[in-house]
């Protein structure tokens, strides 16, 4: 299995931004354009961006589309993007428009029969975002808390057809302290499907002992917070996924 590094594009005010643990109270601006950053990692080798509607997440509609439009028809890269998917039309809104792989989060939860069914409709071109509080699924920007396990909703998506899941650690989010490695590991296992690490990541060597469980489904990081820091560079991390 390939190891893919994806940089991280958070988005809030037409800016970009990092939160730490996901409270929008903490926020840290790091550019004035999201499209400007995308096109930096996409200069910088990135085959793969991730950008999050973080007010999108919370209001439950799109509303720093136009920036993930923008990058996926003058990139040339592929852009994954999460926060306000709520609809298929909010799917192929996205999907009609070059972006490669839409993230559901939230409705998965709420509506698991909806997110099913677009599981099966939309095949690879989905991905399920399970982000834990203490094993639990939270949702809404990470606001609410959900009564369901991240293992139990991945096993449940990955019988419906699921192929690739986005595990983020919440307390580990923007802490530059190094992802769960072992929880993730673990998603993978029990889906027996792709996983993307998200949260944590603080070096390279979080980097390597990611890649180190690709035979066992991790199949990539997002990195956020320790680009933005100088931590290392985004080439850096994309020679960490190849070699």
């Amino acid at each position: 299995m390939n190891f893919t590094i994806y940089p991280a594009i958070d988005m809030r005010g037409g800016k970009c931004v990092r939160l730490l643990q996901g409270d929008y109270d903490k926020e840290t601006v790091y550019g004035d354009s999201p499209f400007v950053m995308a096109k930096k990692f996409a200069d910088e080798g990135s085959k793969w961006i991730h950008m999050v509607d973080l007010e999108g997440a919370r209001d439950g509609k799109r509303v720093n589309d136009k920036f993930v439009i923008q990058a996926a028809k003058d990139l040339g890269v592929n852009i994954q993007i999460g926060g306000g998917i709520r609809s298929e039309n909010d799917i192929n809104h996205y999907l009609d428009n070059g972006v490669t792989r839409v993230i559901i989060g939230s409705i998965a939860v709420s509506n698991p029969e909806f997110a099913e069914e677009m599981v099966r409709k939309y095949g690879e071109k989905i991905a399920i975002g399970l982000d834990a509080k203490n094993g639990f699924v939270a949702t809404h920007g990470w606001l609410n808390t959900s009564e369901v396990s991240a293992v139990e909703l991945g096993k449940r998506f990955a019988d419906a057809g699921a192929e690739t899941f986005i595990f983020t650690d919440i307390a580990t989010d923007g802490t530059l302290t190094g992802p769960n490695v072992e929880a993730t590991r673990q998603l993978a296992l029990e889906t027996g499907k792709s996983v993307i690490a998200s949260g944590g990541v603080s070096s390279l060597d979080d980097l390597a002992a990611l890649r180190q469980l690709r035979e066992d489904g991790v199949s990539g990081a997002i990195v956020g917070k320790a680009i933005y820091e100088g931590r290392f560079s985004v080439k850096s991390a994309l020679e960490v996924g190849v070699s």
